[in-house]
This record gives C-alpha cells, sequence and structure tokens, in this order.
C-alpha cells in the first residue's frame, strides 16, 4: 500500500508542477490542469511497471484506495470553485461555459438520430 501511495504521490507531484509550468508558460497566476496531468503521468507510470514486470498487487491497493477517496473530492471542490469564479467574473465567463454544454447537448442529439438500432 505504501509503494502504491509514493507512486500516486509523485505522479500528483509532477502533475501539479506541470501545471503550475502550463499556467506560467500561459500568462495566468494558476495551475492549469495539475490533477489532469497527475492522471496521465499515473496511466504511464502504470504501463511502464506492468511492462517492466514491476507492477505487484499492493501498488493496486494502493492507488484503489485514494482513487476511491480523493478523486471524487476533488472533482466536487474544483466544480464548486468554477461556478464561483464563472459567477464573480461577469456574463462572458458565464456565457463560455454554458455555450459549449449546450451545444454537446445538441450534437449528441443528432448523433443518437443517425445512430439506426439494428
Amino acid at each position: 500500500m505504501i509503494k502504491g501511495l509514493a507512486l500516486l504521490s509523485f505522479a500528483f507531484l509532477l502533475g501539479m508542477w506541470t501545471g503550475e509550468l502550463l499556467g506560467s508558460f500561459l500568462g495566468i497566476e494558476a495551475n492549469v490542469g495539475g490533477v489532469g496531468f497527475a492522471m496521465i503521468f499515473l496511466i504511464f507510470l502504470k504501463e511502464g511497471f506492468v511492462q517492466k514486470g514491476w507492477w505487484k498487487p499492493e501498488l493496486e491497493f494502493g492507488i484503489e484506495f485514494w482513487n476511491r477517496l480523493y478523486i471524487p473530492v476533488v472533482i466536487a471542490m474544483a466544480a464548486s470553485l468554477n461556478v464561483k469564479s464563472a459567477l464573480s467574473s461577469g456574463i462572458l465567463a458565464i456565457l463560455a461555459g454554458t455555450i459549449p454544454v449546450f451545444l454537446a447537448f445538441w450534437v449528441f442529439k443528432i448523433l443518437v438520430k443517425s445512430v439506426k438500432p439494428s
């Protein structure tokens, strides 16, 4: 379990660092996609460990333990922060969030109608 937690922590720190670098590169004083980068790094690390034969059940248990706790909490926190910032930033931020959602619903509706059941 400890080794899995160490692997998860390494991927998380690397992802946060990458998100900070991307934010500074874009001129934004914020972490841009750090959690997403961390997940991508964790996937790559896992695949690398599997190919080298280093992947053990205790690694999976340590990662799975935190997966069940951490991911839902982070998503809930990020969603509430995004809504707060959008509401405080004005109409442009609200439109930038709602218009893509409605466009996605519209495209999904068209795709569902175009698929014919066999």
